[in-house]
Formats: structure tokens, C-alpha cells, sequence
């Protein structure tokens, strides 16, 4: 339900599967003025920013083979799918994918909680890109980062939209019901991928 005199639109309905979220019912931020105790009486305005569960999987059929990675958004009730895949990819590469059209496809500045079953995308993320930028995209031992392409991209919606965002692991095929769901958004992606969809 859209609630009066809010702003419309927090994600973009391209590409999305399943319950749709359009601009009409997203949930959206509000801005309120507040004022603060300052020697010259300034106000200022403050951002309450909405609130985003992302749950992401990649799959792979060989690895390298047919992928497909997945992204299950929820914010208030509403909820959005997302999935995509290519005929020769990597699983790593489909467990990069998730995360970044995820976050590309919200239109504001949110507060994210992405859970992901991948260390890799976690870890890389949040403790090992600072070390590949500082020494140019090498690893440790002063190799090319592997899927650079992705890890910039993923680095450019991280930083470059203003989300406040907390990575979580997951344990896959555990029975999580939001990795569940991502996971078969993948596998839905690989037979996209493939044609069959």
C-alpha cells in the first residue's frame, strides 16, 4: 500500500519476475526537516533512508558452463525478482553478478542488508578489495585480480550510490528461505541463459 504524499518509485521495474514492485507502491524515503541547536540556528535536513533485505545466489552448470545468478529484494512488504544468466560464465562470476544488479536496480540511497552463501563476495567486498586497489587490481602475490570487470562494477554501486550496506553470510542449501528463493532465481537464469525460458 503507497501512502500519501510519499515520493514514488524506490526500484526500477525493469527486468524484475514474480510480485511486481512498481513506482506506485514502493516503499520510499521521506525527508523531514529537523532543527538542531547550533550557535547560528541552522536547520538541516535529514534522510530517513528505506530499509532493503537482498538475498543473492549465483549457479553454474560446469564451471566454467551455463550460469545464472538471482537477487530476491523485500523492503515493507513489498518484494522484487531479479535473475539473468550467460551461456559460458563461472559460478564466481554469477555470485559477483547477483550483488551488482541488485543494488544497481534500487533508484535511492537505502540502507542494505545483502546475504550472500558466497565467502568470495563477501570477503572480497568487504577486506580484500582494499588491498587489490592499493596495489592497481593485483593480488598479494602481484597477480591480475580475477573478474576485475565485476569487482569495479560492484565496487561503483557500492561506493558511488550512498548505501549504508551490511554483508551477511549465509549457508547455502540450508534451508534459508531467502537463499532458497535466490537460488532457484539463478537456476531460473541458467535456463534463460540456455533458451528454455
Amino acid at each position: 500500500m503507497s501512502t500519501p504524499g510519499r515520493p514514488k518509485g524506490e526500484f526500477r521495474t525493469a527486468q524484475h519476475e514474480g510480485t511486481p514492485v512498481s513506482a506506485d507502491t514502493a516503499a520510499t524515503t521521506t525527508a523531514t526537516a529537523t532543527t538542531t541547536p547550533s550557535s547560528v540556528g541552522s536547520a538541516r535536513a535529514e534522510i530517513q533512508r528505506p530499509r532493503v533485505t537482498v538475498y543473492t545466489d549465483g549457479a553454474c552448470k560446469g564451471n566454467p558452463g551455463p550460469g545464472g545468478w538471482g537477487a530476491w529484494l523485500s523492503t515493507e512488504g513489498h518484494e522484487k525478482e531479479l535473475c539473468g544468466g550467460d551461456k559460458l560464465t563461472t559460478n564466481n562470476r554469477m555470485e559477483l553478478t547477483a550483488p551488482i544488479e541488485a543494488l544497481a536496480s534500487l533508484k535511492r540511497s537505502c540502507t542494505v542488508v545483502i546475504y550472500t552463501d558466497s565467502e568470495y563476495v563477501r570477503k572480497g567486498i568487504t577486506e580484500w578489495i582494499h588491498g587489490w586497489k592499493a596495489r592497481g587490481w593485483r593480488t598479494a602475490a602481484k597477480q591480475p585480480v580475477k573478474n576485475v570487470e565485476l569487482w569495479q562494477r560492484l565496487d561503483a554501486v557500492v561506493s558511488g550510490n550512498g548505501h549504508k550496506i551490511e554483508w551477511r553470510w549465509v549457508k547455502g542449501h540450508s534451508g534459508d528461505p531467502g537463499n532458497e528463493r535466490a537460488d532457484a532465481l539463478a537456476n531460473k537464469g541458467v535456463e534463460r541463459a540456455l533458451g528454455r525460458l
